[in-house]
């Protein structure tokens, strides 16, 4: 079981080597054992409060979020630990990040997968996609 664990956790972080800041790398449209949603959907379920987790590092994180997001980022608390601290594993949740060339979203929502949650809402178009509909975003103070 330790070796499974370890080598996930290697995938992992080999994911989070790849270069998020090149706009010609898009995130994968679609994530195994989750369901890829767009603007439209994400804003239903944020109508009705289902659990939103942003994976994005804390400067974008505290610039602006969709309002009640929950903060994981991926490269610093994104762990089955705190993910369980906001939502069970059977229970929906919506992960996102910066867009379509962000590839943070996905690589959690794989994690998120890998560790058992089975109700996982893989919002692509992120905070990118939340802002060019016009819904509100929030921001924390410094």
């Amino acid at each position: 079981m330790k070796i499974k664990e370890t080598w996930i956790s290697v995938v992992f972080f080999l994911f989070l080597l790849i270069d998020t800041t090149n706009a010609d790398n898009f995130a994968p449209e679609n994530i195994d054992g989750a369901r890829t949603i767009n603007t439209a959907a994400a804003k239903v379920l944020f109508n009705r409060n289902y659990p939103f987790i942003d994976v994005r590092g804390s400067d974008d994180y505290k610039t602006a979020h969709v309002p009640g997001a929950h903060h994981l980022s991926i490269k610093n608390d994104f762990t089955e630990q705190n993910l369980r601290k906001i939502v069970e594993k059977d229970q929906p949740v919506v992960i996102y990040c910066n867009g379509i060339s962000c590839m943070g979203s996905s690589v959690a929502t794989q994690q998120a997968v890998a560790w058992g949650w089975s109700n996982v809402f893989y919002y692509r178009e992120g905070i990118t996609g939340w802002k060019q509909q016009g819904y509100s975003v929030q921001s924390s103070d410094p």
